[in-house]
């Protein structure tokens, strides 16, 4: 089966005139396709046309929302099914500047980071159309539509390294912004990455200045390379590197996320060395209390700790705050997405 999300408008303009359709119908399509349709829904397209896509094993949505579950704090955690029987997360929080979507870039995760679970089993690739209907999907079941949009920031946040999936990530960020699609800003946009330095600088390269978030958790390579695999490949320095390419690039201030983990990562000279290591990078540390993930083995750090961790940094010249913790009741939070089926009760 052949998604047609996965096709920009130009590719929709030169299928429908292979299939003897005229061109304009191109855009009546995509309109359909971003709407959240599918091929029973799209009242305005011609039956010779609708015949030949199915014809020729094209679906108008890759993805359908099998179950959601909403959290005591309004956080909502959807599930999707892929057509290939896959199962993917995604979660949604509200704030007051408006509605945020947590997107998956991968069925799994290869990564296999220590607090992580999504890193328990990867799968496969998401393409860019299932990337993209994930968006689709959610605006459709808030009642948003191509022209009024509900869904107000995006985050590549969701199961999945994206910088690992980069060429469908590419396209769908060239997608969502376009003004010919859904038209997000890139300042709406964050990608988070547990650093890949050659896809950093091929990121900034293309001129998509979205927010780059770097899952950093440690302020050296021994204990990186403890708690994130990907850390025996890469250094630090290689990293930061390749983060103050992006910034020259792109102007964008770096987010850096640590996840504070118990006994590991929290030691007072822990934070001292990381505000050494961030001195000259314009950057934003994000704090983040371990979400647990019951196969990890892992507890997070106690309140007290994590601020005096919090203090550390801002004493030494560093941009930091503590993130706020939605979704953990529904396991929808940050490190918790996973690709099993939610168990009774969640």
């Amino acid at each position: 089966m052949k998604t047609l999300l996965d096709f920009n408008l130009q590719e929709l303009e030169s299928l429908v005139v292979s299939l003897g359709e005229q061109k304009f119908r191109a855009k009546q399509l995509q309109q359909v396709l971003l709407d959240g349709k599918f091929e029973y829904e799209s009242n305005n397209l011609p039956k010779s046309l609708l015949e030949k896509l199915a014809n020729n094993g094209y679906i108008f949505q890759p993805l359908r929302i099998l179950k959601k579950v909403v959290s005591k704090d309004k956080t909502v955690k959807y599930l999707y099914k892929l057509e290939d029987g896959n199962i993917i997360e995604g979660v949604l929080m509200t704030y007051k500047y408006g509605k945020t979507l947590c997107v998956s870039t991968q069925v799994g995760c290869k990564m296999n980071c220590a607090f992580c679970a999504s890193g328990l089993s990867y799968v496969r690739d998401l393409s860019c159309g299932e990337i993209l209907g994930q968006v689709v999907a959610v605006n459709k079941m808030l009642g948003g539509t191509l022209k009024d949009r509900k869904i107000t920031n995006i985050v590549l946040m969701g199961s999945g390294e994206p910088l690992d999936n980069f060429d469908a990530v590419v396209k769908f960020l060239q997608e969502i912004t376009s003004p010919q699609g859904m038209n997000f800003s890139v300042r709406n946009i964050s990608l988070s990455t547990c650093g890949i330095p050659q896809k950093i600088v091929k990121l900034a390269d293309l001129g998509l200045s979205i927010t780059l978030c770097l899952s950093l958790h440690a302020s050296n390579d021994v204990v990186r390379g403890q708690i994130m695999p990907i850390a025996r490949r890469y250094t630090i320095k290689e990293l930061l590197k390749a983060l103050q390419y992006y910034y020259d690039a792109t102007n964008r201030r770096i987010i850096i996320e640590y996840v504070l983990i118990d006994c590991v990562n929290t030691h007072v000279e822990q934070a001292r060395e990381l505000a050494m290591l961030l001195q000259n990078l314009p950057c934003h540390v994000n704090l983040i209390r371990l979400n647990p993930v019951p196969e990890r083995g892992l507890k997070p750090a106690n309140e007290i700790v994590s601020k005096t961790f919090l203090s550390m940094l801002v004493r030494n010249g560093i941009s930091a705050t503590i993130r706020r913790t939605t979704g953990d009741d529904v396991t929808g939070a940050c490190g918790q997405l996973r690709i099993s089926e939610m168990k009774k009760g969640e």
